[in-house]
């Protein structure tokens, strides 16, 4: 990467933006060493998003800028991110999910105004059984979304704000200021 004096504007403000406070106190922000072949300039993040003090769901976010453009990107700054989620077994063959998991990401994108172009990806669902040596644990089942977007404004908080309610929405979590059910009860009890 070259010298910070030589660190381009764009990028140095769309960092700026990502270095927000994390939306959402379940959602655990950590900067990481970002991939350095994908671009000439890169910054990573990576969330853990907890439900009751458990790990539901993590997530990599990494801003890519290149001075020269893609022409696939339509631009030269570029979002990509990959996030897992544990699912209930009984989601993982349900045929909606994969539409309804992009609309997560879609959504919180456009409930934050974060204006993008150039977004595609895939929605993976997953189911494993183990067997013989590794027989033991019950069925499991897994959600990953992979995407990428090119941001078309300079508002990169609002893509960090949208990338988190799409994690959210993936770890299961109810809407901010709605508590969920069980917490009630454990409180009531």
């Amino acid at each position: 990467m070259a010298s910070p004096s030589a660190v381009p504007e764009p990028f140095t403000r769309a960092v700026a933006g990502l270095r927000a406070d994390s939306p959402r106190p379940e959602i655990l922000l950590e900067e990481i060493a970002a991939p350095q072949r994908l671009a000439p300039y890169s910054f990573a993040l990576s969330a853990t998003v907890l439900r009751s003090g458990d790990e539901v769901a993590s997530g990599r976010l990494i801003l890519l800028h290149d001075p020269a453009g893609h022409d696939a990107w339509r631009g030269d700054l570029r979002l990509v991110t990959l996030v897992t989620a544990d699912l209930e077994p009984d989601l993982a063959t349900d045929p909606l999910l994969p539409a309804v998991a992009w609309t997560w990401l879609t959504d919180g994108l456009d409930q934050h105004a974060a204006a993008y172009t150039a977004i595609g990806g895939t929605v993976t669902q997953t189911a494993s059984t183990r067997f013989g040596e590794l027989s033991g644990p019950p069925p499991t089942a897994d959600l990953e979304v992979r995407a990428s977007w090119t941001p078309t404004s300079d508002d990169f908080a609002a893509h960090l704000h949208g990338w988190c309610a799409m994690l959210a929405s993936t770890a299961g979590l109810p809407p901010p200021g709605v508590s969920s059910l069980d917490r009630h009860r454990a409180s009531a009890s």
